[in-house]
């Protein structure tokens, strides 16, 4: 039992990494990005200890990046893919998995206007929103082309790392 434990632990805080390095490594790229694809994945295998990614990622962005307006957005923004995802976990569809990947990646900058329109009111939310249209538009063509190509490999490397009791691939 502990040392099942001690494997899930461990395999969490890779996953962890690997979220978080896929982030630094792609931000060259302008809102093209693999964060949307793994939250996808890991809630489909990890389902609720996602969470715990979700939020041990957020806490590494913040010791990255700073703790700006941006940050607090992050909070929930993955907790709320996670959630879709999630209620549509019986989808085995990838074209579907990737139409969401998209539409999150277009209603990204949106969400992340919340915290804008909390602090500066209707007209600092829509300011930042509109600003960034053309990134979210950018980053929903990023989402669905990346989550085309990468879930079926990545999602059975998944199945096979977090799995029970991994045999072969």
């Amino acid at each position: 039992m502990a040392k099942q434990n001690i494997r899930q632990l461990t395999i969490l805080g890779l996953l962890t990494a690997i979220l978080f390095l896929g982030q630094v490594f792609l931000a060259i790229l302008p809102n093209i990005e693999v964060v949307s694809l793994l939250i996808i994945l890991y809630t489909l295998t990890c389902r609720k200890k996602v969470f715990l990614i979700i939020y041990a990622f957020v806490l590494l962005e913040g010791f990255c990046y700073g703790f700006g307006m941006w940050w607090f957005s992050y909070l929930y923004i993955w907790s709320i893919l996670a959630l879709v995802v999630f209620l549509f976990r019986q989808n085995r569809s990838v074209l579907f998995w990737s139409i969401l990947s998209g539409f999150f990646g277009l209603a990204f900058g949106a969400l992340c206007a919340l915290p804008y329109l909390i602090a500066g009111g209707i007209g600092a939310a829509l300011a930042y929103w509109t600003s960034g249209l053309l990134f979210d538009v950018i980053h929903c063509i990023g989402n669905f082309v990346v989550c085309l190509v990468l879930f079926q490999p990545l999602h059975r490397l998944l199945e096979w790392l977090y799995g029970e009791h991994p045999t072969s691939l």
